[in-house]
Protein backbone atom coordinates (compact mmCIF):
# COMPACT_ATOMS: atom_id res chain seq x y z
CA UNK A 1 0.00 0.00 0.00
CA UNK A 2 0.72 3.33 -0.42
CA UNK A 3 3.16 5.23 2.22
CA UNK A 4 0.24 7.67 3.18
CA UNK A 5 -1.46 4.65 3.85
CA UNK A 6 0.59 3.09 6.32
CA UNK A 7 1.07 6.37 8.00
CA UNK A 8 -2.76 7.00 8.51
CA UNK A 9 -3.10 3.14 9.85
CA UNK A 10 0.22 3.45 12.05
CA UNK A 11 -0.84 6.85 13.54
CA UNK A 12 -4.86 5.27 14.23
CA UNK A 13 -3.21 2.76 16.38
CA UNK A 14 -0.32 4.40 17.96
CA UNK A 15 -2.85 7.01 18.84
CA UNK A 16 -5.22 4.71 20.63
CA UNK A 17 -2.65 2.65 22.15
CA UNK A 18 -0.08 5.01 23.59
CA UNK A 19 -0.84 7.92 26.73
CA UNK A 20 1.85 10.47 25.31
CA UNK A 21 2.54 12.57 21.89
CA UNK A 22 5.95 11.31 21.86
CA UNK A 23 4.97 7.51 22.31
CA UNK A 24 2.16 7.85 19.56
CA UNK A 25 4.93 9.32 17.21
CA UNK A 26 7.25 6.83 17.77
CA UNK A 27 4.72 3.79 17.20
CA UNK A 28 3.56 5.66 13.89
CA UNK A 29 7.24 5.80 12.56
CA UNK A 30 7.56 2.03 12.75
CA UNK A 31 4.78 1.99 10.52
CA UNK A 32 6.61 4.18 7.64
CA UNK A 33 10.01 3.23 8.30
CA UNK A 34 10.57 -0.03 6.52
CA UNK A 35 9.51 2.34 2.64
CA UNK A 36 12.64 3.71 3.68
CA UNK A 37 14.58 1.17 1.94
CA UNK A 38 12.20 2.20 -1.50
CA UNK A 39 14.45 5.72 -0.88
CA UNK A 40 17.15 4.35 -3.70
CA UNK A 41 13.98 5.51 -6.29
CA UNK A 42 15.14 8.82 -5.86
CA UNK A 43 19.11 8.07 -6.95
CA UNK A 44 17.61 5.53 -9.61
CA UNK A 45 15.59 8.88 -11.04
CA UNK A 46 18.46 11.33 -10.53
CA UNK A 47 20.51 8.88 -12.40
CA UNK A 48 18.68 8.76 -15.28
CA UNK A 49 18.44 12.28 -15.87
CA UNK A 50 21.67 12.83 -15.31
CA UNK A 51 23.04 10.30 -17.65
CA UNK A 52 24.39 7.86 -15.43
CA UNK A 53 24.97 3.94 -15.47
CA UNK A 54 21.67 2.45 -14.49
CA UNK A 55 21.61 1.78 -10.66
CA UNK A 56 18.13 0.02 -10.04
CA UNK A 57 18.48 0.46 -6.65
CA UNK A 58 14.62 0.47 -6.36
CA UNK A 59 14.01 -2.54 -7.78
CA UNK A 60 16.40 -4.60 -5.91
CA UNK A 61 16.29 -3.11 -2.54
CA UNK A 62 12.47 -1.76 -2.11
CA UNK A 63 10.65 -4.77 -0.07
CA UNK A 64 14.50 -6.25 0.68
CA UNK A 65 16.31 -4.66 3.03
CA UNK A 66 13.85 -3.51 5.80
CA UNK A 67 10.58 -5.43 4.89
CA UNK A 68 12.12 -8.40 6.82
CA UNK A 69 12.35 -9.40 10.78
CA UNK A 70 15.80 -7.73 11.18
CA UNK A 71 14.19 -4.55 9.95
CA UNK A 72 11.73 -4.73 12.50
CA UNK A 73 13.59 -5.55 15.28
CA UNK A 74 16.09 -2.87 14.65
CA UNK A 75 13.14 -0.56 14.06
CA UNK A 76 11.64 -1.33 17.22
CA UNK A 77 14.73 -1.35 19.16
CA UNK A 78 15.96 2.46 17.89
CA UNK A 79 12.56 3.72 18.61
CA UNK A 80 12.12 2.39 22.02
CA UNK A 81 15.31 4.14 23.20
CA UNK A 82 13.60 7.35 22.58
CA UNK A 83 10.07 6.27 24.42
CA UNK A 84 8.52 7.15 28.10
CA UNK A 85 7.48 3.46 27.72
CA UNK A 86 9.86 1.62 26.13
CA UNK A 87 8.33 -1.82 26.31
CA UNK A 88 4.74 -0.19 25.06
CA UNK A 89 6.65 1.27 22.49
CA UNK A 90 8.86 -1.62 21.07
CA UNK A 91 5.78 -3.85 21.33
CA UNK A 92 3.58 -1.88 19.24
CA UNK A 93 6.37 -0.97 16.90
CA UNK A 94 6.60 -4.21 15.98
CA UNK A 95 2.80 -4.42 15.57
CA UNK A 96 2.95 -2.13 13.03
CA UNK A 97 5.96 -2.94 11.49
CA UNK A 98 3.95 -6.46 10.78
CA UNK A 99 0.66 -4.61 9.92
CA UNK A 100 2.99 -2.51 7.07
CA UNK A 101 3.94 -6.09 5.96
CA UNK A 102 0.46 -7.63 5.79
CA UNK A 103 -0.80 -4.15 3.64
CA UNK A 104 2.00 -4.62 1.47
CA UNK A 105 1.69 -8.38 0.68
CA UNK A 106 -1.98 -7.71 0.23
CA UNK A 107 -1.92 -4.18 -2.07
CA UNK A 108 1.23 -3.62 -3.64
CA UNK A 109 1.19 -5.17 -7.18
CA UNK A 110 2.01 -2.76 -10.11
CA UNK A 111 -0.22 -2.06 -12.71
CA UNK A 112 1.00 -5.65 -14.94
CA UNK A 113 -0.76 -8.76 -13.31
CA UNK A 114 2.95 -10.37 -12.72
CA UNK A 115 4.27 -7.09 -11.39
CA UNK A 116 3.94 -8.69 -7.48
CA UNK A 117 6.03 -7.59 -4.99
CA UNK A 118 6.87 -10.50 -2.62
CA UNK A 119 8.67 -10.12 0.92
CA UNK A 120 12.07 -11.36 2.11
CA UNK A 121 11.02 -12.12 5.93
CA UNK A 122 14.30 -12.95 6.66
CA UNK A 123 16.17 -10.73 4.13
CA UNK A 124 18.53 -8.78 3.93
CA UNK A 125 20.35 -12.18 5.34
CA UNK A 126 18.41 -14.73 3.47
CA UNK A 127 16.38 -14.87 0.47
CA UNK A 128 14.36 -17.30 1.84
CA UNK A 129 11.45 -17.88 2.82
CA UNK A 130 10.04 -15.02 -0.23
CA UNK A 131 6.24 -14.61 0.38
CA UNK A 132 3.87 -13.91 -2.49
CA UNK A 133 0.68 -14.05 -3.30
CA UNK A 134 -0.62 -13.64 -6.45
CA UNK A 135 -3.94 -12.23 -5.63
CA UNK A 136 -2.25 -9.21 -4.62
CA UNK A 137 -4.50 -6.02 -5.59
CA UNK A 138 -2.89 -3.22 -7.77
CA UNK A 139 -1.36 0.01 -5.36
CA UNK A 140 -4.07 1.99 -7.51
CA UNK A 141 -6.42 0.08 -6.62
CA UNK A 142 -10.46 1.09 -6.22
CA UNK A 143 -10.38 -0.78 -2.55
CA UNK A 144 -7.06 0.65 -1.28
CA UNK A 145 -8.22 4.14 -2.35
CA UNK A 146 -11.22 3.93 -0.65
CA UNK A 147 -9.35 2.45 2.38
CA UNK A 148 -6.92 5.33 2.26
CA UNK A 149 -10.01 7.72 2.40
CA UNK A 150 -11.10 5.63 5.30
CA UNK A 151 -8.49 6.06 6.84
CA UNK A 152 -8.04 9.68 6.42
CA UNK A 153 -11.17 10.59 7.33
CA UNK A 154 -10.72 8.67 10.98
CA UNK A 155 -7.21 10.50 11.53
CA UNK A 156 -9.19 13.85 11.12
CA UNK A 157 -12.05 12.56 13.36
CA UNK A 158 -10.36 11.11 16.38
CA UNK A 159 -7.58 14.58 17.25
CA UNK A 160 -10.70 16.18 18.09
CA UNK A 161 -10.99 14.02 21.57
CA UNK A 162 -7.47 13.08 21.42
CA UNK A 163 -5.51 16.49 21.30
CA UNK A 164 -2.75 15.28 18.87
CA UNK A 165 -3.10 14.07 15.12
CA UNK A 166 -0.78 12.58 12.28
CA UNK A 167 0.55 15.96 11.83
CA UNK A 168 2.11 15.78 15.03
CA UNK A 169 4.33 13.07 13.34
CA UNK A 170 6.49 16.04 11.45
CA UNK A 171 5.50 18.74 13.59
CA UNK A 172 4.14 19.75 16.99
CA UNK A 173 3.70 23.47 16.37
CA UNK A 174 1.45 22.41 12.96
CA UNK A 175 -0.16 19.78 14.95
CA UNK A 176 -1.82 22.49 17.56
CA UNK A 177 -2.62 24.42 14.93
CA UNK A 178 -4.12 21.78 12.98
CA UNK A 179 -6.48 20.09 16.03
CA UNK A 180 -7.47 23.77 16.71
CA UNK A 181 -8.85 24.38 13.10
CA UNK A 182 -10.29 20.62 13.09
CA UNK A 183 -12.08 21.56 17.24
CA UNK A 184 -13.57 24.25 15.85
CA UNK A 185 -14.68 22.59 12.45
CA UNK A 186 -16.54 20.06 15.37
CA UNK A 187 -17.87 22.85 17.41
CA UNK A 188 -19.37 24.50 14.33
CA UNK A 189 -20.70 21.42 13.05
CA UNK A 190 -22.23 19.97 16.31
CA UNK A 191 -23.84 23.62 16.77
CA UNK A 192 -25.48 23.14 13.23
CA UNK A 193 -26.62 19.39 14.26
CA UNK A 194 -28.47 21.32 17.36
CA UNK A 195 -30.22 24.06 15.55
CA UNK A 196 -31.67 21.42 13.14
CA UNK A 197 -32.74 19.22 16.06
Amino acid sequence: MSPETHLLASWIIAAKTTDNARDCRLVTLAGILPDIDGLGLIVDLAGSQLGWKSTQLYAHYHHYLLHGALGGILMAALLACFARQRWRVALLALLVFHLHLLCDFVGSRGPAPEDLWPIFYFGPLDKDPMWVWKGQWRLDCWFNRYFSVALFLWALWLPVSLGHSVVGVFSRRADRIFVGVLRKWHAAWAQRRQRRS
